[in-house]
């Protein structure tokens, strides 16, 4: 398995922010988002063997979180999925997430794991429309629904992606997060985001919208392109 970085940090997203966590980031994407801000993921990274990616992650403890995310994880489908399962039956009780497009099937990977799996709102240029809808019969409570927004047309696309489709019966969260700018400052500041976050709180409260604000905190705690936090 190819990766670029396995490192230690506190999580930015999902419902888990703010909590330490071990990342584990693959290398490779077959999408090219407007907005990806983990271009550096593309090509490149390093082989590990199972065992060396395992040793890697006791090293790290006693942190028992643990992401897997990229580029796209499930690119490497074939070496994730026995690792996963190595993982959760460790007795020393890890945690799995992962983040995922959602654009390859998810239907082998362990119940147990807790997706973070990313819905590409039209903002997202050519990755629009990549989304494997099939993908939504096999959410569970312990998974989560993340839409990145540019801009109010992506904002009313997961609104209503998020009604049509039942999602707050189907995950367990919905996440709704501002991208940033591709060429960031080194400010940690809101200003580095392309849609302002009060406008996205003004817009789910006044349609009632189930959803979680879901602000990328490492971005604000470190500089916003800084790599390995």
């Amino acid at each position: 398995m190819h990766l670029i970085e396995l490192y230690k940090s506190v999580q930015g997203e999902s419902s888990f922010t703010g909590m330490p966590c071990i990342f584990v980031r693959s290398a490779g994407c077959n999408l090219r988002c407007a907005w990806c801000d983990s271009e550096y993921t593309f090509s490149g990274g390093t082989p590990f063997t199972e065992d060396e990616i395992v040793a890697q992650i006791e090293a790290l403890a006693p942190c028992r979180l643990i992401e897997f995310t990229g580029g796209e994880p499930m690119l490497h489908a074939k070496e994730l999925l026995p690792l996963m399962r190595r993982l959760l039956a460790d007795p020393r009780g890890y945690t799995l997430m992962m983040e995922t497009s959602g654009e390859r099937p998810l239907q082998d990977v362990p119940t147990a794991v807790h997706k973070i799996v990313d819905v590409k709102c039209p903002g997202a240029g050519s990755a629009f429309g990549s989304f494997r809808m099939s993908n939504l019969d096999i959410l569970t409570q312990r998974d989560e629904v993340k839409f990145v927004l540019r801009d109010r047309v992506d904002y009313e696309f997961a609104r209503d992606f998020i009604r049509e489709h039942s999602l707050n019966e189907k995950a367990g969260g919905i996440l709704l997060s501002p991208a940033f700018i591709k060429v960031p400052s080194i400010l940690r500041s809101a200003d580095n985001m392309e849609l302002d976050a009060r406008h996205l709180v003004d817009w789910m409260l006044a349609d009632g919208l189930d959803a979680r604000l879901s602000l990328q905190v490492h971005k604000f705690i470190w500089e916003p392109q800084k790599k390995g936090v």
